[in-house]
């Protein structure tokens, strides 16, 4: 059975996921952690309860999304998996992360990339690839059936969406990935997105004020 434990990290209020399940093998998702603190509390959790980190998975390459990614890389000895079109997303992160006061961030390279229809496996577990543009070019969102279990990133937030005012972003390219891979799925699927309160299908098609059917 897979098991979720969400962190809230940085100044920007991150959600990051570790996924686990009975064999104690994890992935993390989306590594916001920055400080010495924020990081001993991923340890913290990840050691405690015997976890192996197989996995590195980013949903995109944004600054507060990617701040740990070296460190989990170093720490667990793992690969960081990115969508191919996130690529110079990423790179670009340590040219502008310090107009966010962020002047210790730590690069760390993509091992291995990300394609919709071939599964992030671990453990006993899959996640699905669902290829959602629009926020950041090469977004992605990892989506476990059995479950129904999403973790969105920045693309559907409770009665909000992600932003697309940055490069590469684009309104109707997010809300065309909405429509036609998300709210798809089944309404009683609850979606962990990169910020803020999870929530479900059913509910944001129902009252969302950007992208309601």
């Amino acid at each position: 059975m897979l098991q979720l434990q969400s962190f809230v990290f940085n100044p920007l209020q991150e959600n990051t996921y570790v996924l686990f399940d009975e064999t104690k093998e994890c992935v993390v998702i989306d590594p916001g952690c920055y400080d010495i603190d924020e990081q001993h509390d991923l340890v913290d959790f990840i050691d405690t309860n015997g976890l192996k980190v197989v996995k590195l998975l980013n949903t995109h390459c944004h600054v507060d999304h990617v701040l740990g990614n070296a460190f989990v890389k170093e720490r667990y000895k793992t690969r960081l998996y990115i969508h191919p079109l996130e690529e110079p997303v990423l790179k670009a992160v340590k040219v502008y992360a310090p107009h966010y006061g962020i002047f210790n961030y730590h690069e760390a390279d993509p091992d291995a990339f990300l394609k919709e229809g071939e599964p992030v496996t671990f453990g006993n577990q899959s996640l699905n690839v669902l290829f959602v543009p629009g926020h950041a070019p090469g977004h992605v969102a990892f989506y476990h059936t059995a479950q129904k279990i999403v973790i969105g990133g920045d693309v559907l937030f409770y009665n909000s969406i992600g932003r697309t005012d940055l490069p590469g972003g684009d309104f109707d390219t997010l809300i065309s990935s909405i429509h036609q891979k998300l709210f798809t799925l089944p309404d009683d699927v609850t979606v962990y997105p990169g910020h803020g309160p999870e929530t479900t299908i059913g509910y944001e098609k129902k009252t969302n004020p950007f992208c309601a059917l």
